[in-house]
């Protein structure tokens, strides 16, 4: 029984350690390969641990915007999978420094093709790291007002007042001027134009806008609106008007309510808005 018990395990041995073939001058066994496979899913296993664990310490941290955790996660997703392939080719005879090397050249070479892709991925890590653009926040982006619904590697994922989602690459909102309305808080200043006759009493216009601003119910009461006597057009005497709302993405709803208020005040007190007027002047020849 001990003879045939030895016998097995010998047989087992030698399968177990047979040289099936040869890489990079190292013999490759069945044992090997198993031992590969099992660094493989276990690095899988690993890779799927760390990403869910990035996101639980993501979330007791306080950072709850889902763009950020998940963009960590799969950070700390790819590093421990490039770690655990860099074992794992080790174990079946790979020489890691040789295969990188070998590949320099078509690194380069891939490098140049995909020169905007490692921009983007670049710009993504950094937006990740300084957290100067998260979901949620209003940007102007290229002259455009944008809400982030969806932070990646790559791009940025945005949706326009006109209910449109954009793909801005990353490079884009880290190479460019880009105005956040919402980094430090949501206060905005709005902004209304409005033009009366030169026959107007000033000091009367200017009551006027006060207190249509003052009654307006979409400012914020923390900061005291303001009216200015901006220019002398040529037709009419230009104000400018403005207050602080504290939701920069409805800011243009609220600005048509703001020229309504102004309207109807300015008509309520006989104020003329004057419009554009040309003189024209005929000359009768003989």
């Amino acid at each position: 029984m001990q003879d045939s018990t030895w016998v097995a395990d010998g047989t087992l041995g030698r399968l177990l350690n047979e040289p099936l073939f040869t890489l990079s001058r190292t013999p490759v066994t069945l044992l090997t390969l198993v031992t590969f496979g099992g660094v493989v899913l276990f690095t899988l296993w690993l890779s799927s641990l760390a990403q869910r664990g990035t996101t639980r310490v993501f979330k007791l941290r306080g950072v709850m915007d889902e763009g950020t955790a998940s963009v960590a996660a799969r950070l700390a997703s790819y590093a421990v999978m490039l770690l655990g392939m860099g074992v794992a080719l080790q174990t079946i005879g790979v020489n890691l420094g040789a295969l990188f090397a070998a590949g320099a050249f078509f690194a380069v070479a891939i490098g140049f093709a995909m020169q905007n892709v490692a921009q983007n991925f670049v710009a993504g890590i950094i937006l990740l790291t300084e957290r100067t653009i998260k979901p949620g926040d209003v940007l102007e982006v290229e002259g455009r007002t944008v809400r982030v619904t969806g932070m990646g590697l790559r791009a940025t994922v945005a949706r326009t007042l006109d209910e449109e989602d954009l793909i801005i690459p990353n490079a884009t909102l880290v190479q460019n001027t880009v105005t956040n309305f919402t980094l430090r808080d949501s206060t905005y200043r709005l902004r209304a134009t409005v033009g009366v006759a030169y026959e107007s009493d000033l000091k009367q216009v200017m009551a006027v806008l006060r207190e249509a601003t003052n009654g307006f119910p979409g400012r914020m009461n923390d900061y005291e609106p303001r009216v200015l006597l901006s220019e002398f057009a040529d037709s009419a005497v230009v104000f400018e008007v403005s207050v602080w709302v504290s939701d920069p993405w409805r800011a243009r709803a609220i600005r048509s309510d703001l020229n309504e208020a102004i309207w109807w005040a300015l008509k309520g007190a006989a104020i003329t808005i004057p419009f554009p007027q040309r003189d024209v002047h005929v000359i009768a020849r003989p």
